[in-house]
């Protein structure tokens, strides 16, 4: 494993459902046990349902630290696990990502819904204009992300994010290979601002008649 940065604790996103495949269930459970055995702390939305569930259970089991942050609005429908070395609950959404990645050290994305995304895309939209220089990973559980890999090269390649954009994540199917790449990612150059928005010039004036 190449030497990178210290990765004392992981935030994970993931569903507040178990999805449709058991081969998620069984990532969610693998993560966590393999977070907990290298010594890291699990950072992750706080929920007992769903691969949340099943991934903070997994890492707990293993004698693992683990994190949770939860909107209130959620605890309120009593969906907030209870077992947690520490529950930090916040007022919004907002702050419950803002928290999280305060706490964190590097994110893994595993499969889930609308609420994955947003996370995902905060951390990696944050990284490309240069407010944190921590790793993102994809684990990609039966090529769950592939749609959303090709969609973010497809983006590079039509010039709306910079080519070492693409380095700010790695991905990878197996928990293992995946915390290995997070642990020796080293950020990539931005290059020039983040905000270059000089336009491809026109072939003639648009005043010209």
């Amino acid at each position: 494993m190449a030497e990178g940065r210290a990765v004392r604790s992981i935030c994970v996103f993931c569903g507040s459902r178990p999805g449709g495949d058991p081969a998620f269930a069984a990532a969610a459970k693998a993560l966590g046990t393999a977070i907990a055995k290298r010594g890291m702390t699990l950072v992750y939305g706080g929920a007992k349902v769903g691969l949340m569930g099943i991934l903070a259970d997994a890492a707990l089991a293993e004698g693992g630290v683990v994190i949770g942050v939860i909107p209130k609005g959620l605890v309120s429908k009593e969906i907030a696990h209870d077992g947690l070395q520490e529950l930090f609950v916040t007022d919004t959404m907002h702050d419950r990502k803002d928290r999280m990645i305060l706490l964190s050290d590097a994110f893994v994305s595993m499969p889930g819904g609308w609420g994955t995304y947003d996370e995902l895309f905060e951390v990696l939209t944050l990284a490309q204009i240069g407010f944190h220089d921590k790793p993102s990973g994809f684990l990609n559980v039966k090529g769950y992300f592939d749609p959303l890999l090709a969609l973010l090269h497809h983006t590079i390649a039509h010039s709306f994010a910079a080519p070492q954009h693409e380095r700010l994540y790695v991905a990878a199917d197996e928990a293992e290979v995946l915390l290995d790449a997070l642990v020796a990612w080293t950020p990539p150059p931005l290059g020039e601002k983040w905000t270059d928005r000089r336009a491809v010039k026109p072939d003639r004036d648009p005043g010209e008649k």
